[in-house]
């Protein structure tokens, strides 16, 4: 179906020439190969040209799927090209339908019958779209303006919580662009904010206690859900948010206004800067400790902070930035009695390992409260990366047992990881030993 949509748009570009030579010039460009990039102009030329409201819906659609963060649905589609920026109501009159829309992108865009997406007809017009970012400006900046005014608006504010676990809810399918919006706009505004963008977003922190997008975001975030605390949701305010998302120009103004709370815990236990780190932000981690009054490594409820959480996620540059602290400790221990050193092991994370280990103060063969070593982890999940840099260490024992009784090279024949069993069976090699 995509090849006989090409073939008519190529025919509708060589009808587009005005004489018999012309149109056999634009016919041998498109033979030759180069000439799609000619197809795809004159039909952007189409969908201008239409003028009025067609023009903008269908540059506005093509603007929203070369840049969205996934396949949109239609209706979420339907339902962005509907927002006015900045207006306090949905107006349900104002989404067009879907045959205006496919005829309002002249052929570009399709729908997906499996799963209901708009796609466009040929990945050629993403490479295309991508090569011309000029076509819509601010692109991001726009995408952040109409998810932020969707939030804000009174049907979206009016939403229970509760709605936030049953998208069948027939409040929520009125609402069909509330997902995406909750999940995305802060990506958005952290590529490109407009003041425009930067006011909105200021409101929708204002109205933003118990707003049901909270919930949304939060429950997709693996490390999140099962910790959230939904009599403390409204603790998960702007600054939280904006540090989850990485957005430095909003977290930099907040972090200045009068009350603001820099060691203020939300709705799972995390501060603006646990936040911040488990998501890789430097940024906004930077911007954070600029604050005098800050607690760099005030724990999570399970006693993780901002160094572990990096150091789990693999995340070095904001390592980096805590390790440079004096009132950061690189050896504490959480609940489980897991170190930074601990979390990245565990996760294979082989350049945290070695800048942890580059330190004085960190004890690589430290025990957790099964009897775990940093080396047992890494030999159970099979990162041998990992285990061959902590077996360089003379201050690492390979044959330490933990509270079962099980070595390191026992907790890797268990799980089957054969290289580790390896490394861990040439320990005694010198050539191993020195590496």
């Amino acid at each position: 179906m995509y090849r006989f949509l090409l073939v008519s748009l190529n025919i509708d570009a060589i009808l587009q020439e005005t004489t018999i030579s012309r149109r056999r010039q634009k016919l041998g460009a498109m033979t030759d190969g180069p000439g799609l990039g000619d197809v795809y102009d004159a039909t952007l030329g189409r969908i201008k040209g239409q003028g009025g409201e067609k023009a903008r819906l269908g540059m506005a659609a093509l603007m929203w799927i070369s840049n969205s963060e996934r396949p949109l649905r239609v209706d979420e589609l339907c339902h962005a090209l509907a927002v006015k920026i900045g207006s306090p109501n949905l107006d349900a009159d104002n989404v067009p339908s879907v045959g205006t829309l496919l005829a309002s992108c002249q052929g570009l865009v399709a729908v997906e019958k499996e799963t209901s997406t708009v796609r466009f007809i040929h990945f050629t017009v993403q490479e295309y779209l991508r090569a011309h970012p000029a076509l819509f400006g601010l692109a991001h900046s726009a995408m952040a303006e109409t998810c932020l005014t969707y939030l804000i608006s009174e049907q979206v504010k009016a939403l229970s919580t509760s709605l936030a676990f049953d998208f069948e809810d027939s409040d929520l399918q009125s609402t069909p662009f509330l997902e995406y919006s909750s999940l995305y706009w802060g990506i958005h505004a952290r590529r490109e904010l407009s003041e425009c963008g930067k006011l909105l977003a200021f409101k929708f922190f204002d109205d933003c206690n118990n707003h049901i997008s909270t919930l949304i975001l939060l429950r997709e975030q693996e490390h999140y859900f099962c910790d959230i605390d939904l009599d403390k949701l409204s603790l998960f305010g702007g600054l939280h948010c904006t540090s989850l998302f990485g957005i430095v120009e909003i977290v930099a103004s907040l972090v200045e206004m009068e009350g603001c709370d820099i060691n203020q815990t939300d709705c799972v236990s995390n501060t603006p800067l646990v936040s911040a780190a488990i998501n890789g932000h430097e940024g906004v981690v930077e911007s954070l400790l600029q604050r005098d009054d800050i607690n760099p490594d005030q724990p999570d409820k399970h006693g993780e902070t901002s160094l572990a959480w990096a150091a789990l996620n693999g995340h070095e540059g904001v390592l980096k930035i805590l390790l440079g602290r004096d009132d950061v400790n690189p050896d504490e221990t959480d609940i489980s009695g897991w170190t930074p050193l601990t979390c990245a092991a565990f996760n294979g994370h082989d350049g945290v390992v070695k800048i942890l280990l580059g330190r004085d103060d960190v004890n690589p063969d430290k025990v957790d409260n099964g009897g775990k070593t940093p080396l047992s982890w890494a030999a159970e999940n099979g990162h041998e990366g990992v285990v061959k840099i902590l077996l360089g260490r003379d201050d690492v024992n390979p044959d330490k047992e933990d509270q079962t009784g099980r070595t390191p090279l026992e907790c890797a024949s268990i799980a089957g990881h054969a290289g580790v069993i390896a490394l861990l069976q040439l320990l005694k090699s010198p050539t191993l030993r020195t590496a």
